[in-house]
């Protein structure tokens, strides 16, 4: 799909792009890995087609390839998403046929599995390295996990526009959490329902609110049961997937951020609710430590120990300094993830790769 070009705009400025990836149909492109990025680009007056918006997994990957032959002197670079499992096929296919054609490409690492998929398929993910130009990782965690193929890699974040982020005056100590994922057993939302049974029989009157999309494998179900039978869905409200523009303003009526997840790389609900001041409290997992520190910017609990999370939580209902320091020191952290910052990297590292 091609993405309209503001013409008040050079576009000398950034190679035309060419964006490989699952951009599903029903969603705004920015959802995705590589959509974002995507967005920007256009804005700041560059060229982006991407692919591919097919549903169905062999029809996607026919479009990607097709895309790719197809319209191989309309672009000067290709951008390649990269996650582990099945979609690490996709990437391999697309890798190898842009290397039949003579094409530059670079890769976009991405998920929390991707070290352990590594590590159990090193001879593919070192020929997929090899066959790209350079690849970007969006987290330390990545960076460090991965460095050692020998890759020339790139640290440049995951973005967010700070401005849209209402870092409003809290007082604390507030009652009322908040946990924003994806309701799959990667998640582990039933933590958070074992976290908050152990802070209501403390702090009577907090509440949760739990916003997702039903993955589909039984953990929303099992979550909801959960809740009922700890007799708590009265003060856990479950309003399901939001539009991503709403996310700041369910942010700001919220005081504590949990994040229970088994795996993570970087996310991106995590650095936006530093943006919004919301102190966060997160199992230390995959990439969690590399971007928040214990005491200074979050709280990190051991994964699954839902004891430990409910004392972190706890301390900050009832510690209004700790919650706003946390809170403050957040929000200093994530002005580094702005799209002002960030897009200057991607546009130097591209133009390198493509005309260099």
């Amino acid at each position: 799909m091609d993405i309209g070009v503001d013409s008040s705009v050079p576009v000398h400025a950034w190679p035309r792009l060419l964006i490989v990836g699952s951009f599903l149909p029903g969603f705004e492109l920015a959802r995705y890995a590589g959509g974002n990025l995507a967005v920007e680009i256009i804005r700041g007056g560059g060229k982006v087609i991407t692919t591919s918006n097919r549903r169905w997994r062999p029809v996607r990957l026919a479009d990607m390839l097709r895309t790719i032959h197809r319209r191989r002197g309309e672009y000067d670079l290709a951008h390649v998403t990269v996650f582990s499992g099945r979609a690490f096929i996709y990437a391999e296919c697309v890798v190898a046929l842009l290397c039949v054609l003579g094409k530059r490409c670079t890769l976009g690492l991405h998920g929390g599995n991707l070290p352990v998929f590594a590590g159990h398929h090193p001879a593919r993910i070192r020929r997929l390295l090899n066959r790209s130009s350079v690849a970007v990782c969006p987290s330390r965690y990545l960076f460090e996990e991965l460095n050692s193929f020998g890759k020339e890699l790139h640290l440049i974040p995951n973005a967010l526009h700070i401005v849209k982020y209402s870092c409003k005056a809290r007082r604390f100590p507030g009652r009322r959490l908040l946990w924003l994922r994806a309701f799959h057993a990667i998640y582990n939302p039933e933590m958070a329902i074992a976290m908050f049974s152990r802070v209501v029989d403390a702090i009577p009157d907090a509440s949760m609110t739990m916003v997702g999309p039903d993955k589909g494998d039984g953990t929303f179900q099992a979550t909801k049961k959960m809740a009922k039978d700890l007799g708590l869905l009265e003060r856990i409200s479950f309003p399901g997937p939001i539009p991503k523009e709403d996310v700041p303003k369910v942010m700001a009526r919220h005081d504590v951020f949990v994040n229970t997840t088994n795996v993570d790389n970087s996310p991106v609900s995590v650095v936006e609710a530093m943006a919004c001041g919301l102190p966060v409290v997160s199992t230390n997992v995959g990439g969690i430590p590399y971007l928040l520190e214990h005491g200074k910017t979050g709280l990190l609990v051991s994964p699954g120990d839902a004891g430990e999370m409910a004392c972190a939580v706890k301390s900050l209902l009832s510690e209004p300094q700790l919650a706003q320091d946390l809170g403050d020191n957040g929000r200093k952290l994530a002005e580094s993830f702005d799209w002002n910052v960030v897009l200057p990297q991607w546009q130097r590292l591209l133009t390198r790769v493509a005309f260099g």
